[in-house]
């Protein structure tokens, strides 16, 4: 299966001063996948097969209720073509 990417933006119900230890909690679980991401200021892109993305999605809301989010809002925005699609080939030219 061709890659695809994926953002995602967790937004974790917590008290405002631990949203980012939250955050980084989601993040280090998907550097520890091994897959291609690049972390932004209200989202983090990650490119790999559609199944394994979905599966990272699932497991970030977790982490978030584990670690004392009540509820998780959740953004996520795919980027799918047959062929595959990289995140070089659109943030390349601009590093």
């Amino acid at each position: 299966m061709a890659k695809v990417n994926l953002s995602l933006q967790v937004l974790p119900v917590v008290p405002d001063r631990e949203i980012y230890h939250v955050v980084d909690q989601v993040i280090e679980m998907i550097r520890q996948t091994g897959l291609e991401y690049l972390v932004g200021p209200f989202e983090t892109s990650i490119e790999g097969e559609l199944d394994e993305l979905l599966d990272i999605v699932k497991r970030a809301q977790s982490i978030c209720t584990e670690h004392g989010a009540e509820r998780v809002v959740s953004i996520v925005k795919i980027d799918y073509k047959e062929e595959g699609v990289t995140i070089d080939e659109k943030v390349s030219k601009y590093q």
